[in-house]
């Protein structure tokens, strides 16, 4: 039997914020390793020129990333045990939520090929 999709009933905002958290702890520009082995620091949030924001080669909508000036959605990722947050400043994702498939990736990471 497959896992559960989205076990943790998080919705689309959380789901997103959580998707993005999880594509800078892969970027050293904007991450760090955490205190506990398997966690990442987020120790930069990027900025949005116009309508959108650069994170590695994927280009993110600035309507995708609302949830990362929301303190309602990081209050959910910590207390589903997905991050410790210290917002608006920094979260600490733990090896749960980097672990997490939110199934957003693909939808909100756009990655264009150049040429």
């Amino acid at each position: 039997m497959p896992p559960k999709k989205n076990p943790l009933g998080l919705n689309p905002l959380q789901l997103k914020t959580l998707t993005l958290l999880q594509a800078m702890a892969k970027l050293d520009d904007y991450s760090q390793p955490g205190e506990t082995e398997g966690e990442r620091t987020i120790i930069a949030l990027p900025h949005a020129h116009g309508d959108h924001f650069h994170l590695g080669d994927a280009t993110v909508h600035a309507s995708d990333a609302t949830g990362l000036n929301n303190q309602a959605v990081w209050t959910v990722l910590e207390r589903k045990g997905l991050a410790r947050t210290n917002f608006p400043q920094s979260a600490t994702i733990t090896a749960e939520g980097l672990a997490y498939d939110t199934g957003m990736a693909d939808e909100i990471l756009h990655h264009h090929a150049h040429h």
